[in-house]
């Protein structure tokens, strides 16, 4: 349907919006098509003939050494989290929040305390600290 449409408009002439080109006189200038900037650098034309060498070769495009995909990773981690921290910074800029923010810590702190640190010690030096205490408490008596 559509294409019977667009026939019965072909037939009619007078609606196109581009100029009849049979009609030229030779004393103008025919338009040329406008080249593609990015196509006609010189730097996409060796890109292009690149890409095309490495897939005839079958070498994939993508493969980067491994050392420069981690510090790649790196890279990006690095940015963003020094983006995460402007931007919590830039919402702690308010007086007022950072001395919410300071008391909340201050009654996190108070309900959870740090934990000791024999609680992280190995058992051995838990069992010797035992038998300190026990030696100790029987020379005492």
């Amino acid at each position: 349907m559509y294409s019977e449409i667009q026939r019965e408009r072909a037939d009619m002439g007078g609606l196109t919006a581009r100029p009849e080109y049979r009609e030229w006189s030779p004393e103008l200038i025919k338009p040329k098509k406008l080249q593609n900037p990015v196509k006609a650098s010189r730097s996409h034309q060796e890109l292009h003939r690149e890409l095309l060498m490495n897939h005839r070769r079958g070498l994939s495009v993508d493969s980067k050494p491994e050392l420069q995909r981690v510090l790649e990773h790196r890279r990006r981690n690095q940015l963003l989290k020094k983006k995460e921290e402007e931007l919590e910074a830039k919402r702690l800029q308010c007086p007022f929040k950072q001395e919410l923010l300071r008391r909340q810590q201050r009654l996190n702190q108070l309900e959870n305390p740090p934990q000791r640190e024999e609680d992280h010690a190995p058992e051995f030096i838990k069992v010797r600290e035992n038998l300190r205490r026990i030696a100790t408490e029987e020379r005492a008596l």
